[in-house]
């Protein structure tokens, strides 16, 4: 049986786990050029989307031996599935992907954009940037000072409460208000502060 193009992924898979090498081999060149193109609009790097992809297939392989492989018929959503969750470890482990305080969550699509910034998605972003900043100066000291310290400086709130020498319910309450008199500026002036 040399022509394998007819063969289903599960039918592949079958002859793999029954000791046929080739099998693995058809199955990866049937879907390799999907897997590596979904790798790379996300990861945007050559080297670590053949990285990506080299460790998927390790872990297709040894999930196939192992026999936990039970997604019937579903090998190509499921190898992508593999391979978005070596993408977020990546990122968690090079601390590229933001993550909510004290929580695991995270949305890689919220962190990774994949698509290219247009010229006028960046007038557009930069003027928003320039109104909230322009915004920020009009709010009570304290506040502004809270406010530029966690988003500009991404300083913790404990980190903040011990620089302005306040507790951290302090530092809490002056970010809450802060956005709070930021919505009634933008409400008040009428801005729009989205694409």
């Amino acid at each position: 049986m040399n022509d394998r193009t007819t063969i289903s992924d599960q039918e592949l898979i079958r002859l793999f786990i029954s000791g046929d090498h080739n099998a693995l081999e058809s199955l990866i060149n049937r879907h390799q050029r999907k897997l590596f193109s979904y790798i790379m609009i996300i990861v945007k790097d050559k080297h670590l989307a053949e990285d990506v992809f080299q460790d998927a297939f390790i872990k297709i392989i040894n999930t196939l031996r192992s026999g936990n492989y039970n997604e019937e018929g579903k090998f190509l959503p499921w190898a992508m599935r593999i391979s978005h969750n070596l993408i977020i470890d990546y990122f968690r482990r090079s601390k590229r992907m933001p993550m909510r305080e004290n929580s695991e969550e995270y949305d890689l699509f919220e962190t990774l954009k994949i698509y290219d910034e247009t010229i006028e998605d960046r007038i557009i972003t930069g003027q928003i940037h320039d109104d909230v900043k322009k915004l920020i100066e009009h709010l009570p000291e304290e506040q502004k000072t809270v406010l530029k310290m966690r988003h500009y400086q991404e300083m913790s709130f404990k980190e903040i409460a011990q620089q302005t020498d306040v507790s951290i319910n302090t530092a809490l309450g002056r970010m809450r208000y802060a956005l709070i008199n930021m919505r009634k500026m933008i409400d008040e002036k009428n801005i729009v502060l989205t694409r």
